[in-house]
């Protein structure tokens, strides 16, 4: 079988490139031809139908919406599909998409759309956010890996500021989980399988991001911790995850949800072979 994986056109980043030959070197090991390949024009539109090279199926390792798409309409199944990786793109949609379900998320406020550079920003609505969710809180943008976008507000005036500075940018702020200054737990979830947990933790900065200074260590996959990810993943329609979980007083939040989440680091602390059981899922299916 001829399988393509699929990266981002302007790769830079060194794990997303260990990612993509860990996963091809796990496919032909079992029996697989793999092609990794930039997101250059890998489908089109032709006439009128969508175009793209012949292959059983992709691995899509990108975040691009409409290349994902097109890959699709001409007829590839994704591993994640479409829909899946474009709520998980967007943070905001992954907490509406969970909200209802029966999953523990911080209490969250999305900013409104802001479409002119004059605007000024809304202190009523501030004062609503601080009333809700308090201060230190935490600000996100909707789109952003790596620890990107994500920002802990600590005062009034920060938060004006934030708000100043993003105001044209799709945002929202979120509750802070007081679970440890750079804490969380990263589980790897595969088919509806979780298959390992990962406590990671970051002394010099609230955001545990292992590429941002945090360190893993292997975590036990109790039965509750491995069931609420399990969920997760199965509202998301997700093949392949790494679900991120803040240990609260009282509750597990849903902290994030990763549809392309590296697992280099829990591979390593686990010792578990998340490239292998990730390539027999997909030739399985």
């Amino acid at each position: 079988m001829k399988v393509l994986i699929v990266v981002n056109a302007y790769i830079k980043n060194q794990s997303q490139i260990s990612q993509a030959e860990r996963i091809a070197e796990e496919l032909q090991k079992r029996g697989a031809t793999v092609e990794i390949k930039k997101n250059f024009a890998l489908a089109e539109i032709s006439g009128n139908s969508v175009v793209s090279g012949k292959y059983g199926f992709c691995v899509f390792l990108d975040k691009d919406r409409v290349a994902a798409r097109l890959l699709e309409k001409s007829g590839l199944r994704l591993f994640n599909t479409a829909a899946a990786i474009e709520v998980c793109d967007d943070k905001m949609l992954t907490n509406t998409a969970l909200a209802n379900c029966g999953f523990n998320i911080p209490d969250c406020i999305y900013a409104p759309l802001c479409y002119n550079a004059d605007s000024q920003v809304d202190t009523q609505f501030l004062n609503g956010v601080v009333k809700k969710l308090g201060l230190p809180l935490v600000s996100k943008t909707n789109y952003g890996s790596l620890g990107a976008g994500v920002t802990l507000i600590k005062s009034e005036e920060e938060l004006y500021d934030y708000e100043k500075r993003n105001l044209l940018s799709p945002h929202f702020y979120q509750k802070f989980i007081d679970c440890g200054a750079g804490e969380d737990i990263r589980v790897i979830v595969i088919g509806g399988k979780a298959v390992c947990a990962m406590k990671r933790r970051n002394e010099s900065d609230f955001r545990s991001n292992i590429e941002l200074g945090g360190k893993g260590e292997n975590y036990p996959l109790t039965k509750e911790l491995a069931g609420l990810c399990e969920r997760i993943a199965g509202t998301l329609k997700l093949d392949y995850c790494g679900v991120d979980i803040l240990c609260g007083k009282n509750a597990l939040y849903v902290c994030e949800v990763n549809s392309n989440a590296f697992f280099a680091a829990a591979e390593r602390v686990c010792k578990v072979n998340v490239a292998g059981e990730y390539a027999e899922y997909m030739l399985g299916r």
